[in-house]
C-alpha cells in the first residue's frame, strides 16, 4: 500500500486520517492472520459454554487474544469471575511497554488524557507492529484519528470472525482450532523481525531468540520475559557502547 508523505492534500482532515488507518486495516496481512486468530478464539467460547453475545463481548472489551483465552480457559475450569479477572489483568501487563511506546507518538500539546482511552485500548501486537511501520507518515495532529480507525476496524473484523468461528464451531477440529492460534506469535515474530531496522533491535530479537531454549531448560515459568529482558539488557549495552566508542 501506498504511503502518503507528510504534506499530502491527503491529510487535511482528522476523517482523512480516519479512513486512512481503515484503509490500513483492511490491506495489512496481519489483518489475514487476526481474522484467522479470532475464528479459533470463537470456536474455542463456543466449546467453552460461552454465549454468543458473551463471545462476541469478550473480543470487544477484552480485545487481545491470548487474554481471551486465559478468560475463556479459567471460566471453563470452573474460576470465580474475580479469579478470571486478576488472570486477564496479570496477562494484559505485558500489554504495557506497548502502549508506553505507541502513546508518545500520538501525543501533541493539544492532546487530553482522555483522547488516548481508545488508542490505549487497542494497542495489542497487531497495532502495536503497525503503528511503527505507519505513524511516521501521519503527521501528528492526526494519528490519534489514524489509530482510532486502524484499531476499530480490526476490533470491528475480529468481532465477525469470532461471530464466525463460534457458528462454525461445531465443525472446525480442535487441533485445527489450535494450529490458527497458534499463528498469532508466529507472525508477531515475522513482523517484529521485518521492523527490525537498527543493529540494536535486530540484536536483541536474535539473541532472545538463542537465550530462550537456554532459559527453558531451567522451568521457571517465565521463560520469555527473562529471555527478553536478558536480550534488551544486553542489545542496549552493546548499543551505548557502540555509542561512547
Amino acid at each position: 500500500m501506498a504511503l502518503p508523505p507528510l504534506d499530502s492534500p491527503k491529510w487535511h482532515s482528522a476523517p482523512a486520517a480516519f479512513a486512512f488507518g481503515v484503509r490500513s486495516a483492511l490491506t495489512s496481512i496481519l489483518t489475514l492472520v487476526l481474522f484467522a486468530t479470532f475464528i479459533g478464539i470463537g470456536a474455542l467460547a463456543h466449546d467453552a459454554g460461552f454465549t454468543f453475545g458473551w463471545a462476541v463481548a469478550a473480543t470487544v472489551l477484552v480485545w487481545a487474544g491470548p487474554a481471551q483465552v486465559i478468560l475463556i480457559s479459567s471460566s471453563h475450569a470452573g474460576a470465580t469471575v474475580l479469579e478470571s479477572a486478576l488472570a486477564v489483568t496479570l496477562s494484559a501487563i505485558r500489554l504495557l511497554p506497548m502502549v508506553v511506546a505507541v502513546l508518545p507518538m500520538l501525543r501533541t500539546p493539544q492532546t487530553r488524557m482522555r483522547h488516548l482511552a481508545l488508542p490505549a485500548h487497542f494497542t495489542a501486537v497487531t497495532v502495536w507492529v503497525e503503528s511503527f511501520r505507519l505513524l511516521p507518515h501521519v503527521p501528528p495532529r492526526w494519528r490519534i484519528a489514524f489509530i482510532n480507525g486502524l484499531g476499530g476496524t480490526l476490533v470491528a473484523l475480529s468481532s465477525i470472525a469470532t461471530a464466525i468461528g463460534y457458528g462454525l464451531a461445531a465443525n472446525l477440529p480442535p487441533l485445527l482450532a489450535a494450529a490458527i492460534l497458534a499463528l498469532t506469535p508466529l507472525t508477531f515474530l515475522l513482523s517484529t523481525a521485518r521492523n527490525a531496522r537498527r543493529l540494536v533491535d535486530k540484536l536483541a530479537l536474535a539473541l532472545g531468540l538463542a537465550l530462550y531454549p537456554l532459559v527453558q531448560m531451567l522451568q521457571t515459568g517465565v521463560d520469555i520475559l527473562i529471555s527478553g529482558v536478558a536480550a534488551g539488557t544486553i542489545a542496549f549495552a552493546v548499543h551505548r557502547w557502540r555509542r561512547a566508542t
